[in-house]
């Protein structure tokens, strides 16, 4: 075993090449694990300059200074992100206050409904079960109250703190955007000559990046805007928050539908009871999810979709766990720099070099 150990570890790793990524990757990994949340309006707006990439270099071609066309992407898309917050945020607001309010009266009618089902299936269910699921409910229904009081008085005092990122946020995007050539020769300065693995890696996954986030941003509106256009025309409560909510259930793959199912199913419980228009709110829905991850998926990802659905769990309960909403919202990303970097590390000299030559034609 240990013949085998010192073999592989000469085999990989007495490369320059494999030792100079594991140390960049080290020390990637500890700067976000330890500085992640000093350095979030950095994250934000790295995420953001990738999404308005395209645009700007697509203006590029039509002629315009890389500066002019930063400058007129990210005014359209600050202009939009306000539009939107100031038309659609007070509705927003509303909807989820009234939701908060009525809390209470839908967990009595779900009470209510489930002391009902041993008599209705008696073979099914005992009354001990139900007493039991109920207080399980109950008790998460008051740990979620909780958390939402403390997050709350929590958010007073990191309204200064967001006040400064809405200003350093565009200004970074601005920057990372016009001057992207500078920035990226600079990065590569400070890396050793040994680096012909970085690269490789580095070649396969920004592309990859750059779509997925792309792609997620797609997909967030289209599912979040069918919802909407389908909640309203079942006249459900709450269908811009509702719709919202499936939007962004997108952003944790696998989980999110079956957790966004849960309000969904309350508030067209609480509003229609057990009747057609309930099953048909949950039908129509189940039709949204199923499109989105048969149809909808494969279109904007087509390499991510390659993952195994085991892999893109795990990156997402792994992930998640280090690095919270970000951890979720790279999961896949993160699964395919894993596959990146088992390929890389496994690659000859031969295989790095074709492959660099072939994603750079």
């Amino acid at each position: 075993m240990f013949e085998f150990v010192r073999s592989w570890y000469q085999r990989k790793f007495s490369d320059p090449h494999s030792v100079t990524l594991l140390l960049l990757l080290l020390c990637t990994f500890a700067v976000l694990y330890f500085f992640g949340a000093l350095l979030m309006p950095v994250l934000v707006a790295v995420v953001i300059a990738y999404l308005l990439d395209w645009p700007v270099v697509r203006l590029q071609r039509l002629g315009l200074s890389r500066t002019l066309a930063t400058m007129l992407v990210v005014s359209l898309f600050c202009s939009l992100v306000v539009g939107t917050l100031f038309g659609f945020g007070p509705i927003l607001w509303q909807q989820t206050s009234n939701l908060l309010q009525e809390a209470p009266t839908m967990l009595e009618q779900g009470k209510h409904y489930l002391m009902h089902l041993p008599v209705d299936y008696p073979t099914l269910i005992t009354p001990e079960q139900v007493r039991t699921l109920v207080a399980s409910v109950e008790s998460k229904a008051m740990e979620f109250g909780q958390v939402l009081v403390s997050v709350s008085l929590t958010s007073l005092k990191d309204v200064v703190a967001w006040l400064i990122y809405l200003v350093l946020v565009p200004l970074l995007v601005f920057f990372m955007l016009k001057d992207k050539t500078q920035l990226v020769h600079s990065v590569s300065a400070l890396l050793p000559a040994q680096r012909r693995l970085i690269q490789q890696v580095w070649l396969e996954m920004n592309q990859q990046i750059m779509n997925y986030i792309r792609g997620k941003v797609f997909e967030i509106l289209i599912v979040g805007g069918v919802s909407f256009v389908v909640f309203t025309i079942f006249d459900l409560r709450y269908a811009a928050l509702l719709g919202v909510l499936v939007g962004l259930s997108v952003l944790i793959p696998f989980i999110g539908a079956a957790l966004v199912t849960i309000p969904v199913a309350a508030v067209a419980l609480f509003q229609f009871g057990v009747s057609s228009e309930f099953w048909s709110v949950l039908v129509a829905y189940g039709i949204i999810q199923a499109l989105d991850g048969n149809v909808l998926v494969p279109l904007l990802f087509s390499e991510a979709v390659d993952l195994n659905p085991v892999f893109i769990i795990t990156a997402v309960l792994f992930f998640g766990g280090l690095w919270g909403f970000w951890g979720v919202f790279f999961a896949i990303p993160l699964a395919s720099l894993v596959r990146a970097l088992a390929n890389a590390w496994s690659s000859t000299l031969e295989d790095a070099n074709a492959s660099a030559k072939q994603a750079q034609e």
